[in-house]
């Protein structure tokens, strides 16, 4: 669009003015060339106001929409970044929880590990109506110990290999402490046959007060098959020659003489301050005596002889009552 106005279309053009008559006695003046008319400019289009109107309501919408858009923007961002916070600290709180938790049943599993490593303990080292007792705790420790790795799969999933591991760990002790228990089981049943045995072969000897005989002990395997009966203490002296009786039990003991070829022995007994010679005694014979403590006899007996010492062993009565 020219910035010069444009003629009026309907307006004539105005043609040049004649040039005025040349004087007199002038001479003629050159020629001229004819005077042609430019034509008139071409008439401007009419719809170029309207296109113009449009054109910058475009612009404007373009401005008004960028403008919002902005807003938008801004506004679309400041919910990210609030959704983001909200987010990771959701994450946070979750992995806090899930840490929680994670040493929560480790504690559990841990604590079961140790309660069932104390039960393999006493289940081996049990006995009779002992090892059923700890092999009856090694089970609920067991149960226990399952019912907890349970309660953690159901709880926290993404603790089910370290649970599992445990598991394994386990049962393979478990196992370990089973086989423990079946060679304790044999090695008492093994125990009992060699007991029985040993009671079977106990030596008898008549006894010098009231002529029954007596189980007598000769070595210290017998001497603990004794024992076991339960029906007597017992002392275990070794007694050296000096001029200073030894006490034995609630008695007194003074080595007088040894024979060790013959494996015979002499000395003072006493009891309830009296002291009683035994002459010439022999190997493995008891030597019975009564004390105001008990109603049954004591027993004494020698197992060894040697140069200046004798061993052997006080059997004493466990009830000990005032005789009438």
């Amino acid at each position: 669009m020219s910035i010069f106005p444009n003629p009026s279309p309907t307006d004539p053009p105005t043609p040049p003015a004649a040039p005025a008559p040349p004087p007199a006695g002038a001479p003629p003046p050159f020629a001229q060339p004819p005077y042609y008319q430019a034509p008139p400019p071409p008439p401007e289009k009419s719809g170029s106001g309207a296109k113009t109107a449009i054109l910058y309501g475009a612009i404007v919408a373009l401005l008004a929409a960028c403008v919002y858009l902005f807003f938008q923007l801004d506004r679309v961002k400041k919910d990210m970044v609030k959704s983001s916070d909200a987010l990771a600290a959701r994450i946070d709180k979750m992995e806090e929880t899930s840490s929680v938790t994670t040493r929560s049943h480790r504690k559990t599993v841990d604590e079961l590990r140790d309660q069932l490593e104390r039960a393999r303990r006493q289940a081996a080292a049990a006995a009779g109506e002992a090892k059923q007792e700890a092999l009856k705790k090694v089970d609920e420790t067991r149960a226990k110990l399952e019912a907890a790795q349970q309660q953690a799969e159901k709880e926290l999933k993404s603790d089910i290999s370290q649970v599992k591991d445990a598991t394994d760990s386990a049962n393979t002790k478990i196992s370990a402490v089973g086989t423990e228990v079946t060679s304790v089981k044999g090695d008492v049943a093994q125990q009992r046959a060699d007991y029985e045995k040993t009671v079977a072969e106990l030596k008898r000897a008549n006894g010098e007060l009231d002529g029954h005989s007596v189980l007598i002990a000769t070595n210290g395997k017998e001497l603990a098959a004794l024992r076991a009966l339960g029906e007597r203490n017992f002392v275990e002296f070794t007694v050296h020659r000096s001029k200073q009786a030894q006490k034995v039990g609630d008695v007194l003991v003074l080595l007088k003489k040894t024979d060790p070829k013959k494996n015979r022995y002499t000395i003072d007994l006493t009891a309830d301050d009296k002291t009683t010679e035994k002459r010439d005694r022999g190997v493995n014979e008891p030597i019975q005596f009564m004390t105001s403590k008990a109603k049954q006899p004591y027993e004494l007996v020698v197992n060894d002889v040697k140069k200046d010492t004798i061993a052997g062993y006080l059997s004493v009565p466990k009830v000990q009552n005032v005789r009438n």
